[in-house]
């Protein structure tokens, strides 16, 4: 069985508060992006209880760490009924960027084994089984715009579209860890606000990784100067995108071929949602 495990963008971040527990409160939309995705496959396997073939981009952890392993471990302690398996990944999302990839493996994981050996699991089952490998891990099971509370795992589906939007998603080589994002970051105890005022939205996280990564600062400017009616850095960083308006005939309205040209190597994605 085979699953494109999507990425995501964060439309604004707000970290309100820090709890007891070490955690922050976020507050945030997070929106499916569909087109760029990790290629999961996983298959029966008479020998050994999980084989795991990773190619593609490189994760920095070793196999045993991988989001899909612990997510075959997990879902196999608690439904013993899961059988030997052969896990591929196909990595194209890039880790370390705000994408969430690794919780979408995670998630695309639970989904996959729950068809292969026909568990009958809702998604709210499914949603309570990954929560604790992840945050975000729960929005790749219901994989539709969510307004995101808590950790960033209470979740609230919402009327929200960006068709006919054209996205463009830049990586560049910097790779920011979710402690690193938070050093020195002192909670603003705001929340988004209204969904209508969603283009003033903006992602706390902006404020550390800047400072310290001004190149990603730097990508951020020329999304704008080159046309993008909003642009953020997305989760934790160190991706930043653009959203840009299309024409009637779905043609980009700004000129992006400087973009490109100044940022090939690390434009991961660009097309029309």
């Amino acid at each position: 069985m085979k699953a494109q495990a999507n990425c995501k963008i964060n439309i604004g971040l707000r970290v309100v508060r820090k709890r007891e527990d070490g955690y922050h409160d976020l507050d945030s939309l997070f929106i499916p992006v569909y087109g760029l995705y990790d290629e999961l496959e996983i298959v029966k396997s008479a020998s050994g209880e999980v084989e795991f073939i990773n190619d593609g981009i490189a994760v920095d952890c070793a196999a045993e760490d991988n989001l899909v392993l612990k997510c075959f471990r997990l879902m196999k302690a608690k439904y013993p009924q899961i059988g030997n398996v052969r896990i591929i990944l196909h990595k194209h999302i890039p880790f370390g960027a705000g994408l969430g990839g690794g919780s979408s493996d995670a998630a695309h994981t639970a989904i996959l084994l729950n068809q292969l050996f026909g568990l009958g699991l809702s998604k709210e089952q499914l949603a309570q089984d990954v929560r604790t490998l992840g945050a975000d891990c729960p929005f790749f099971i219901y994989n539709t715009p969510c307004h995101a509370e808590g950790i960033g795992d209470i979740l609230t589906p919402v009327d929200f579209s960006l068709a006919g939007k054209r996205l463009v998603i830049i990586k560049p080589d910097a790779a920011v860890s979710t402690k690193e994002a938070y050093a020195g970051l002192v909670p603003s105890g705001q929340t988004l606000g209204d969904m209508a005022n969603w283009l003033t939205w903006s992602n706390d996280f902006e404020t550390t990784v800047f400072a310290k990564y001004p190149e990603i600062a730097a990508i951020k400017k020329r999304l704008l100067e080159a046309g993008a009616f909003y642009s953020a850095m997305s989760g934790s960083g160190s991706t930043v995108f653009g959203l840009f308006e299309n024409d009637s005939e779905g043609r980009t309205m700004t000129d992006l071929r400087l973009l490109e040209e100044e940022f090939s190597p690390m434009i991961i994605f660009n097309n029309t949602l």
